[in-house]
């Protein structure tokens, strides 16, 4: 068969077939992605924005359902965000992180508290060794980017109402001979900034 016949015959990865072969396989839960090893397809012009809006061929996509499944077939391959399905796999856009915390719910109180945070798309996770949070700092303006780890390798912005509200819960705690500023969940100490930044 010619080059040319073979390039026709490629079916090119669309998101309404991605969509067809994620709700083909049934789960309870997540689908198990990292068990899947498909052949790679390229890209798909898809999109996460850093706000967490997803985009489709540059178009926001408007139905939450379609957006929540997208997200359950989500991997991260190295550097590389992968939407994962038993017979194809297609890299896609993330601008910053994949998901965005907007809320979190604080229970208890000092090195006895327990922070669970809830993400744009409905998931959640207790901050822990598991799900630790990380703090990324703009090299030129110090603004601070934090992230809390959602599932295998994806996070999730904090989003800047829930930020403050941690700040607002946050301790003072040596860290390596270091006084840091940060926020405790499930016994772990998670630093954020240096005390002597705090003035």
């Amino acid at each position: 068969m010619a080059k040319e016949e073979m390039a026709q015959n490629i079916v090119k990865p669309s998101a309404e077939g991605i969509a067809a072969s994620a709700r083909a396989v049934k789960t309870r839960g997540l689908p198990p992605v990292h068990l899947w090893n498909p052949p790679d397809c390229g890209d798909l012009d898809m999109r996460i924005a850093r706000d967490g809006t997803w985009f489709y061929l540059g178009t926001p996509i408007g139905r939450p359902e379609l957006v929540r499944l997208f997200s359950t077939i989500l991997r991260k391959d190295g550097d590389r965000y992968v939407l994962v399905t038993p017979v194809e796999k297609v890299g896609i856009q993330v601008d910053d992180a994949p998901f965005v915390a907007v809320d979190f719910t604080a229970t208890g109180v000092g090195t006895d508290q327990s922070l669970t945070f809830e993400t744009n798309l409905g998931d959640t996770a207790t901050a822990s060794t598991d799900h630790p949070i990380r703090v990324e700092r703009d090299p030129e303006t110090g603004e601070p980017s934090p992230y809390i780890l959602i599932r295998a390798n994806l996070e999730a912005l904090i989003d800047r109402k829930s930020f403050y509200r941690l700040v607002d819960i946050g301790a003072h705690h040596d860290v390596d001979g270091k006084s840091w500023f940060g926020l405790w969940s499930e016994g772990q100490f998670f630093p954020v900034i240096p005390s002597a930044e705090l003035g």
